[in-house]
């Protein structure tokens, strides 16, 4: 096709000039084009990888070196937004030496089920703590000038079929469990960019899907960046540009360009609707690129994140900082006796190949290159008298049977016996979804060989994903979950065994006894490319706890090396939102850090609703015998439901308990708070029986008048539950039933009056 120049083209540009530059140039830039410079992109989100000179055929090879912080799995458990902050703002340091204008993460999308491959990524079952830790990741980085990409937009909770699967889920859910960590984010932390995903929903591919990138995104939420693809998540590019997908990504694709220019020359696709995309990439080469002049409203300069050696990081303070996130990220689940701290002055075991060659993150495209690892058995060794067998090896091939005798041995005579298991680097990844959570059969046996030959067994776990607990729970004293610690997790699991830092992590998932036992068993990963998002809103802990499964810890749950207390919880409450007050003491003797966790039990309503949701956390660090005052701020959102009706936030009037739990199992203290919603729905002759009787001023009238007030039979019992759910409009065709309700319209009439319906309001409890 020869050349155009269009008179409606955007600042000067061509018609294919501007289709070229909604489509990548190689995998990590944009086309350069006049007065709008490349930008460039790489993968996180837990370290940058940086593909010198463009990157390769798939784009996953080697990288520059960067530091390699805590996956999202474990920097979710420090339950610490000013942890998560300063490890973005330390990614956004290396992205500003290393030329990079945009950081590909973070990745909130919610861990429906623990099968999936990449739940290494993503923080939490949980949407508030996804929503409030990943905003902290995108302060951090955006703080110094560099971009962050919010993915995968949405409902990417599998990796089985990820790229043409439709998850089909309701409007409530979407809204409830799969939506709120974005909507958080681009609310209150405006990304630069948001990256759509693979897979479909409800029949509609995200990068097609109007109602998501444009309805929803830009209209509800009011999000003013660019949304880029995922790396070839496009298969109909001008579908795609119209549904508000920006950037395709990676590039160059000339298909996508020529369709562009022929949809738009043969008026199939409006210029404006490019001119706008090709205003967004200019406006994103703008954020990254900013003249000298530009600053921010503080009136600080905004560094240019291209300008190479404009911010120089300290490697040995990165790796200081991966340290204390490893160390804060893990969790503590169980410590009979007290046997941690470790005393250093005893022979010591350390079993398991983990603790000389560590699995420190997951694979893939966040796969980073580390400046350095630190394994954990030579900081062991210089902290104790130490005695080495690896237990297993990770060549699937090697006989373990003199593995684990000599294990077994050496945990005999040994004081302590340090057991280094998890998953395989083979069994989680991108790309693909696990089949079970057991651990490998050989490192199952190994922890019950080890343990029947010395009770004092300490099990550090390094996994991506939850694993069972079962069988070999209770043949030991204490498992520690240490997730993927990043390149300082050695040092830091030695720093916690030692108790040279307390461990303060909290699951921000739940811990279940068996696979069977989680709510999207039945429908993970679906078949036939469709999977059936089933269970609603009731995820993770909403389920466990609402449905009274038991599982092994809870979401929420953590141990440590002190005590605390929560005490004198105060609530004071005005019409739009409720304060919530409570005082945390550390009670033990020595210092620590404690996750105040903040639930919030809802009224009855028409809907089923969790037993308890979280909507509020804090973590506070207390020397011993110290207190704090903790206090929440609670908007309407923290009490309401996603109503299908009205499509809208609802919040029932009713009396709501405020919960402080240790744990979503856990509630250590709680007091009731009453909110107002708004009034009545109203009524209409198509309601049903149960709806006019459930108002709260015409329901007892209307209630006198079909019972009668001398024949008690006239509709009692069970006849009046048999027509509870009519519409009155049908009831009123029953012979007889028009004349005893010959009053009705007039009820509706008073029942739907404005100020009736205010008062109604007031009063209704949501019977």
């Amino acid at each position: 096709m020869a050349p155009s120049s269009s008179s409606g083209s955007a600042r000067g540009l061509t018609l294919e000039q501007k289709a070229a530059l909604v489509v990548g140039s190689g995998y990590w830039a944009t086309v350069e084009a006049p007065g709008i410079p490349v930008v460039t992109m790489n993968d996180g989100p837990h370290g940058l990888r940086t593909q010198p000179n463009n990157g390769d055929n798939l784009g996953l090879g080697s990288s520059l070196p960067a530091t390699c912080f805590p996956p999202a799995t474990g920097l979710a458990s420090s339950w610490d937004r000013d942890l998560v902050e300063r490890v973005g703002r330390a990614i956004a340091e290396e992205a500003i030496e290393q030329g990079v204008d945009i950081v590909l993460g973070p990745g909130v999308n919610i861990k429906r089920s623990p099968l999936c491959g990449r739940n290494f990524e993503y923080f939490s079952e949980d949407p508030f703590v996804s929503g409030q830790l990943g905003g902290a990741w995108v302060r951090g980085v955006q703080s110094l000038g560099v971009g962050a990409s919010l993915k995968h937009f949405a409902v990417n909770n599998q990796e089985t079929a990820r790229m043409t699967v439709s998850a089909e889920v309701d409007e409530r859910t979407l809204r409830e469990i799969y939506l709120p960590a974005f909507e958080s984010i681009v609310t209150r932390e405006e990304p630069w960019t948001v990256m759509c995903s693979y897979n479909r929903i409800n029949g509609v591919p995200a990068a097609e899907n109007h109602w998501l990138l444009t309805d929803l995104l830009r209209g509800e939420w009011d999000f003013d960046g660019l949304v880029v693809s995922d790396w070839g998540a496009v298969d109909q590019r001008v579908p795609a540009l119209a549904a508000g997908l920006d950037l395709e990504m990676p590039g160059p694709q000339r298909d996508s360009s020529e369709a562009i220019v022929h949809a738009v020359l043969s008026g199939e696709l409006d210029e404006s609707v490019l001119d706008r995309a090709v205003e967004r990439v200019r406006g994103l080469a703008e954020r990254a690129h900013p003249s000298p002049e530009a600053l921010d409203g503080d009136g600080v300069e905004v560094l240019p994140s291209s300008a190479s050696g404009s911010v120089h990081h300290s490697a040995s303070a990165h790796h200081a900082l991966a340290r204390e996130a490893a160390a804060d990220s893990m969790v503590l689940l169980r410590n009979e006796g007290g046997l941690l701290p470790l005393d250093t002055n005893q022979p010591i075991a350390v079993i398991g190949e983990f603790a000389r060659t560590p699995r420190f993150q997951g694979a893939g495209s966040s796969q980073v290159n580390p400046t350095r690892v630190d394994a954990a058995l030579p900081a062991l060794e210089a902290l104790a008298p130490i005695e080495f067998a690896p237990g297993y090896s990770l060549d699937r091939r090697v006989d373990a049977e003199p593995l684990i005798r000599e294990a077994v041995a050496v945990a005999s005579r040994s004081s302590v016996a340090l057991v280094f298991v998890g998953l395989p680097p083979a069994e989680e990844s991108e790309g693909f979804d696990r089949t079970s959570i057991d651990l490998p059969p050989v490192h199952v046996r190994l922890i019950r060989e080890v343990a029947a030959v010395n009770p004092r067994t300490v099990v550090i776990l390094s996994n991506g994903g939850v694993v069972s607990l079962e069988p070999w729970h209770d043949d030991v004293p204490v498992i520690l979950e240490s997730w993927l610690l990043g390149q300082a997790g050695g040092a830091a699991v030695a720093d916690v065994l030692f108790g040279r830092v307390a461990p303060s992590g909290r699951l921000a998932e739940s811990i279940p006894f068996r696979l069977q036992d989680t709510p999207s068993y039945l429908n993970f990963p679906g078949e036939n490319d469709v999977v059936r998002y089933g269970e609603g809103v009731f995820v993770g802990y909403r389920y466990f706890e609402s449905a009274d499964v038991a599982v092994r810890y809870p979401f929420g749950f953590g141990l440590s090396y002190t005590t605390f207390e929560s005490s004198d919880l105060r609530m004071t409450s005005t019409r739009d939102s409720v304060t919530a007050t409570v005082t945390v003491t550390n009670t033990g003797e020595r210092a620590g850090k404690h996750v105040v966790q903040l639930y919030v039990s809802a009224a009855p309503a028409d809907v089923r609703r969790p037993v308890r949701e979280l909507r509020g956390f804090q973590k506070v660090a207390l020397d011993p015998g110290e207190s704090t005052e903790v206090r929440f701020e609670l908007d309407a959102r923290a009490f309401a439901h996603w109503d299908t009706r009205s499509h809208d936030w609802l919040v029932p009037s009713g009396d709501y308990r405020i919960e402080i739990g240790d744990s979503a199992h856990d509630i250590a203290l709680w007091t009731v708070v009453t909110r107002r919603g708004p009034a009545p729905v109203q009524l209409t002759m198509d309601s049903s029986v149960a709806e006019l009787l459930a108002h709260p001023v015409t329901g007892p009238i209307f209630a006198r008048a079909v019972r009668g007030a001398d024949d008690e039979s006239a509709m009692g019992g069970s006849l009046f539950d048999m027509v509870a759910t009519v519409p009155i409009r049908r009831l009123l065709r029953f012979p007889g039933v028009g004349d005893q309700m010959r009053h009705l319209p007039l009820l509706l009439r008073v029942a739907n009056n404005p100020v009736v319906r205010t008062v109604a309001g007031w009063f209704d409890r949501g019977r």
